[in-house]
């Protein structure tokens, strides 16, 4: 039987090269989104607001369609700059909390109730919230705050299973680089770098 995997944020960049490999691989990918991905053999959507409030609900649905999965991969994120003097900052807090945050909680969640024993969730932080941020001070903060989330997760998964942190720099995609574009490229973290940190756990 074909191993199983659960992308929360499988729509987006980081998500789609996910879904894609591992769907080469001869895996089960379900993408957990709030817009489909064709390339997943199935999908769950989420609702535009509240996906917290519904998880319950969303791991029902999982649960029943799909049953236990190995491995939880969370790809959904988002970013944004300003330092704590720029109101933008305070505007932008709610944004990186329900983007990078909360689909954190949510994929920690669903894999604390869906992984096999001997699982492996994964969730992506960020190299630049090991250290002060006063840059990009919302995304730094919440983004330590997953640091925290994937130090925390590991005793309430299955037995055996892993908590593996992934923390990029910049991830290479088409978005990152209209915003950035007189960025040094080559000092980011390749979609596929990412890929093949999460596919050595598994053999």
């Amino acid at each position: 039987m074909s191993k199983k995997l659960l992308v929360v944020g499988g729509a987006g960049a980081l998500g789609r090269g996910v879904v894609s490999h591992f769907g080469r691989a001869s895996w089960g990918v379900t993408s957990v989104d709030f817009s489909a991905n064709d390339d997943a053999h199935n999908n769950v959507l989420l609702p535009n607001s509240n996906s917290l409030q519904q998880a319950e609900q969303t791991l029902k649905e999982i649960s029943s369609r799909y049953g236990k999965v190995n491995t939880v991969v969370c790809t959904a994120g988002g970013w944004a700059g300003g330092s704590i003097r720029d109101a933008d900052s305070l505007i932008n807090l709610g944004e990186m909390h329900s983007k990078n945050l909360e689909s954190a909680f949510l994929a920690t969640y669903l894999a604390s109730h869906l992984l096999v024993p001997g699982g492996l969730l994964v969730l992506t932080g960020a190299t630049a919230a090991l250290q002060a941020t006063p840059g990009m001070v919302s995304y730094g903060a919440i983004k330590a705050a997953t640091h925290h989330l994937i130090a925390s997760a590991a005793t309430e998964l299955p037995e055996e299973s892993s908590v593996l942190g992934v923390l990029p720099t910049t991830i290479d995609t088409p978005m990152n680089r209209k915003f950035m574009a007189d960025a040094d490229f080559s000092t980011w973290t390749k979609v596929k770098s990412f890929i093949l940190l999460v596919c050595p756990h598994h053999h």
